[in-house]
């Protein structure tokens, strides 16, 4: 929404990923948000603290919003819950060539989780955080499996 906690997160820990992989001259990542709240904000420190704590720096990634250029320059536009989701498609050009999905859609289709959604941390507390960061690699590790089959 705000793109200050799950997309920054889930950003940091993909390009991490990538990185680890090798892939980065392959796979471009960026995240944005739905709303304009934060434009050009640091992560929430709470997305920063526990993401440092877990090995990956999210401190060069700032906030901005999607736009209309992100459905043509990227393959994959993801929704970390329903809400974004509906709003990222609504606000999708008719010709835009990205797909639209949820971010643990292919977490699901592997059988991974259960969840579908990611739930935002911002008003609880630290768990929140742990719990996002869980799923956010969890998904992750799914989505490129799926990226590297094609």
């Amino acid at each position: 929404m705000g793109n200050i906690c799950r997309s920054p997160t889930a950003h940091a820990v993909m390009r991490h990923k990538v990185t680890l992989a090798q892939l980065e001259q392959q796979i471009e990542i960026d995240s944005a948000g739905t709303h304009a709240y934060h434009t050009g904000e640091t992560p929430d420190p709470r997305s920063q603290e526990t993401a440092q704590k877990r090995g990956v720096s999210t401190a060069d990634i700032r906030a901005r919003a999607i736009h209309k250029d992100d459905y043509y320059n990227f393959d994959i536009i993801l929704a970390m819950d329903s809400d974004n989701l509906d709003l990222i498609q609504q606000n999708a050009p008719n010709d835009a060539s990205a797909k639209i999905q949820l971010f643990l859609e292919s977490a699901l289709s592997q059988g991974a989780t259960q969840q579908s959604q990611v739930p935002d941390p911002y008003y609880g507390g630290a768990q929140g955080f742990d719990l996002v960061f869980d799923l956010v690699e969890l998904g992750c590790e799914c989505l490129l499996k799926d990226i590297l089959k094609t």
